[in-house]
């Protein structure tokens, strides 16, 4: 089996994505890089998530920095974008290239991430942009086919674990809020 530096978002994305890898024949290694998420409170609860279902899948997971400051910094006068806009996209070069720079450290020849998974996610772009990264290392992969995203929701279930409803950062949970409030 072929090591894989696997970035995963969130635990229950990262169960189907494990599961699929391995049938591929990698043995993918966790990498929880999301300076996204917040608040913080949020950030730990994902991360206590996704260590649950590392031990449940037997895979090893490395945490990255909460390095939510650069993220601010990055996605300055992108609040205002929508779910899946330009904000999104340079959120996801953000960890795409962190998980790209581990890979090297780590000496792991591929990096994939579980981004795909979710049908909030638009597999094209984030596999365009992990293929600009490094064309040679990144596996571009759609999670999301093959019921990607079902076997990830029915594994939540099995496990009763913890299943997010926004995306991460804050202005997402933001336009969520006040949805349900109809602002």
């Amino acid at each position: 089996m072929e090591d894989i530096l696997l970035h995963i978002c969130c635990g229950i994305c990262g169960s189907s994505v494990v599961e699929r890898l391995r049938k591929e024949g990698f043995r993918p290694i966790g990498f929880f890089y999301n300076p996204n998420i917040h608040p913080q409170k949020e950030y730990e609860h994902r991360l206590a998530v996704t260590k649950e279902i590392a031990k449940i899948l037997d895979f090893e997971l490395i945490e990255g920095h909460y390095d939510k400051d650069n993220w601010f910094k990055l996605t300055k006068g992108l609040e205002k974008e929508p779910e899946g806009g330009k904000r999104c996209s340079v959120c996801f070069k953000m960890r795409l290239e962190e998980t790209r720079s581990k890979a090297k450290d780590l000496g792991i020849a591929k990096f994939t991430t579980t981004l795909t998974v979710s049908s909030h996610k638009n597999a094209s772009v984030i596999n365009e942009i992990g293929k600009l990264i490094d064309l040679s290392r990144f596996l571009p992969c759609d999670f999301k086919k093959k019921g990607g995203f079902l076997l990830a929701i029915n594994f939540a279930k099995r496990y009763k674990l913890y299943q997010q409803n926004y995306c991460g950062c804050i202005y997402s949970r933001n336009v969520r809020r006040d949805a349900k409030s109809g602002i």
